[in-house]
């Protein structure tokens, strides 16, 4: 089949267009000619607002940066009567569980795992335009209507172009520009022989997967027609908590200091989460497994190595997103330790 990209040059992109030319597919990447320009496929160069313009040739369109319901029915009208499929990267912050977690909706906390039938938010927008701008310093596609509950919306309502949903979870790798590991590995790296964590964050569990395997189940879906009309979640089984996923890190960088888990009173203020970290945020992805047969290339194992390896080479001396204040931390442990002897 002839498949065209679009954002095929940022984080998933690379890994998604070589996987599909290993399944022999003939690949078109849409971009504004940037980096990547050794990507095993088509070069259209171009930006979104020239779709309508290039209408390029494809079978099946998958868009990995649909940020709201005016791109993606764009998107739609751009393919309706050129692509018979169209596959959207979507995420999971569409369920009400995210909503709860960031204090948008009222009533009890959802139960996990979340299915693809779990409950769907009812607000919409569901982050502030301060985050909004922060996060568009690192994912740039990002525009101030974000929110992939239109997109789905949009790209499933169309009868003449059947499409395809896959809800992503939070991804590292290599590359990963929201610096994931950052936390544990700036530490790890500044030769800190305690790691704190408040002790609901230490618990919080939240759907992960590594780029690679994220790319190989987007075009599973890609190229088998079942995935048509359907909605799949995308992560890692089991969840781990927030805790135990900074244990395989710091096990993997060859870190042998002491997590540190506080009482919330006690934490230091720049740990502390501001969300209702009661509400967890596992996805359940046995559908894809069992309807397409998706499985993973890369175990978790050899993902958090490779992304340890990488992080460790490049990592930046701060990351406004994850504040550090190793002074308040210090003080905070060795107060607890001295309240606990």
């Amino acid at each position: 089949m002839r498949i065209l990209v679009i954002g095929g040059t940022g984080f998933i992109g690379p890994h998604l267009v070589r996987r599909l030319n290993s399944l022999g597919h003939e690949v078109a990447v849409l971009h504004r000619g940037q980096h990547n320009n050794d990507l095993p496929a088509e070069h259209i160069l171009g930006e979104r607002r020239d779709l309508l313009r290039l209408r390029p040739r494809a079978e099946v369109v998958i868009d990995l940066i649909l940020s709201s319901a005016a791109q993606a029915r764009e998107t739609m009208n751009t393919f309706r009567g050129i692509a018979r499929r169209m596959i959207a990267a979507s995420s999971g912050d569409v369920y009400r569980a995210c909503g709860i977690f960031h204090g948008l909706e009222e009533g009890p906390l959802e139960p996990v795992p979340l299915h693809e039938d779990s409950p769907l938010r009812t607000k919409m927008q569901v982050y502030p335009p301060e985050r909004l701008a922060a996060v568009r310093q690192f994912y740039p596609w990002v525009d101030d209507e974000y929110d992939k509950i239109p997109v789905e919306r949009a790209i499933l309502g169309d009868p003449q172009l059947p499409g395809t949903i896959c809800r992503l979870p939070m991804i590292y790798g290599p590359g990963d520009p929201g610096w994931r590991f950052y936390p544990v590995l700036r530490r790890v790296a500044d030769g800190r022989r305690s790691i704190i964590f408040p002790e609901g964050i230490s618990r919080w569990r939240a759907p992960r997967g590594y780029v690679e395997n994220v790319a190989a189940a987007i075009a599973l879906a890609a190229v088998d027609d079942r995935a048509a009309g359907r909605i799949y979640n995308v992560a890692e089984t089991p969840a781990f908590s927030e805790l135990d996923w900074a244990r395989k890190i710091a096990a993997a960088a060859n870190w042998r200091g002491e997590f540190v888990v506080l009482p919330e009173d006690r934490a230091p203020k720049h740990l502390l989460s501001p969300a209702n970290i009661a509400q967890h945020w596992e996805m359940d992805s046995s559908r894809i497994r069992n309807e397409l047969g998706y499985r993973e290339p890369v175990s978790i194992e050899d993902g958090i190595r490779r992304t340890v390896e990488w992080s460790l080479a490049n990592l930046p001396e701060r990351f406004p997103m994850y504040p550090v204040d190793y002074a308040a931390e210090d003080e905070a442990a060795a107060n607890f330790r001295s309240a606990s002897s």
